[in-house]
């Protein structure tokens, strides 16, 4: 096929599509929403807790809190609650169990099948790298992207630099795109904090009172912690242990 890379050990492409096209062939999918999905699952499972990502927002995501007797996270505003702002989870007590709502990186990880799928950030990817290669050689890093208000996708160049962070510590073929991604990680790898702010998701969340979480966001290999969904939830890789691993 044309557009799923299969010739190459690495792969990277965006969205629905490059779930779409990769996660049949690949061995691992890593999901990589910077700001904010995979840095909050990130975080939350550093702490023991287990995020059971949803699509939507609504009274059904409600539904299905209640259905695990799980909480359900609010809205990025609210000071009382759980939501997508990862210093909102830097205290979630271990166990806590709570539903995700997200139109990216929970939508991305509902769609990868039986393929087996990890969380990356920037806070992580060292460690996303080296659990994703004992699954095998092929590995696919899907960089999320964000929606414009007609809901198409806007790719995010803060995703695009996770995906890469990630690549540059994997061994095998890469594909042209996953070599254009470890390139913009390469780019701007001494200044992270700075590009995060300056580019449109930052500048986003800064004008909306949430430049901790960017702050966040950026700090590079600060956690060992590999988020890894498993019966409909992610939780910390190092909770389960996963007999499909490769010796």
């Amino acid at each position: 096929m044309i557009f799923n890379q299969s010739e190459f050990d690495l792969r990277c492409e965006w969205g629905d599509h490059g779930i779409t096209q990769l996660a049949p062939i690949s061995d691992v999918i890593v999901v990589v929403d910077v700001l904010s999905f995979s840095t909050s699952v990130e975080i939350a499972t550093s702490n023991g807790a287990i995020i059971f990502p949803y699509q939507w927002k609504n009274k059904s995501a409600l539904d299905y809190a209640k259905s695990l007797q799980a909480e359900l996270a609010g809205d990025r505003t609210s000071k009382n609650s759980y939501s997508l702002s990862p210093t909102s989870l830097t205290k979630i007590p271990a166990e806590t169990k709570l539903v995700l709502p997200s139109p990216n990186g929970s939508s991305l990880t509902l769609q990868t099948g039986k393929t087996p799928t990890l969380a990356g950030c920037l806070r992580n990817c060292e460690a996303v790298a080296k659990f994703a290669q004992k699954y095998g050689s092929k590995i696919a890093v899907i960089p999320a992207g964000e929606r414009w208000e007609d809901d198409t996708l806007r790719p995010a160049c803060e995703d695009l630099i996770g995906a890469g962070a990630i690549l540059s510590y994997l061994h095998g073929s890469f594909s042209p795109e996953a070599e254009i991604a470890v390139s913009a990680f390469d780019a701007v790898n001494k200044n992270l904090l700075a590009y995060l702010k300056k580019c449109s998701s930052g500048k986003e969340l800064i004008a909306r009172g949430f430049e901790s979480d960017v702050e966040i966001a950026a700090a590079l290999n600060v956690s060992d912690c590999v988020p890894l969904f498993t019966e409909n939830a992610y939780i910390n890789s190092k909770a389960q242990v996963q007999p499909r691993l490769l010796p």
